[in-house]
């Protein structure tokens, strides 16, 4: 069995998981993640614990224990505390703003570029070059967050552009004569 798929996953304070039809509902103070389980994985709800169990001794099974118990350890996570990702702007005259679920942005193109936020997840603007990404699904956040930096991705010239913010731009020396 996957060492990762041994190890159960506790939920946290406030957080219940529900499953029934081959999909499993996560529900916390954050929000509510649903996801199908995985083929050939059983999932054992004892009280706040899930177990995971391999209904067939397959190479196969054997990964998607592993994945499934990752993915629901960060439903519980996601729930519970939530899931974030920073990005910032740098280039002159590189703004963001956000308005309600959407988000403004001027990067240097002939008009504004709009971006609609997927439900459950919430975007803030602290300053004009900070974006904040929030939610309670992981994928969903870093999904979003990697088509708003791919509007404008960082260029290897300047560096100027949409980047994560623990994110390092190699800078590329320029053509000589």
């Amino acid at each position: 069995m996957s060492r990762i798929g041994k190890h159960p996953v506790e939920l946290a304070s406030g957080v219940s998981a529900t499953i029934a039809d081959g999909f499993i509902t996560v529900k916390g103070p954050k929000g509510e993640v649903k996801m199908h389980i995985l083929p050939r994985i059983r999932i054992d709800q004892e009280g706040n614990v899930l177990k995971f169990v391999q209904t067939e001794e397959t190479r196969e099974s054997n990964a998607n224990v592993g994945t499934m118990r990752a993915l629901v350890a960060d439903m519980n996570k996601g729930v519970s505390q939530g899931f974030e990702k920073k990005l910032t702007l740098v280039g002159v005259g590189y703004r963001a703003q956000a308005q309600g679920n959407k988000l403004n942005l001027q990067l240097g193109f002939s008009h504004p570029v709009v971006h609609e936020m997927p439900a459950g997840v919430t975007v803030e603007t602290p300053s004009q070059t900070e974006i904040v990404i929030k939610g309670a699904d992981k994928q969903k956040v870093g999904q979003t967050a990697a088509v708003i930096r791919s509007y404008r991705a960082p260029e290897p010239y300047k560096g100027k552009g949409i980047r994560y913010a623990d994110e390092r731009v190699i800078i590329k020396e320029t053509k000589k004569k």
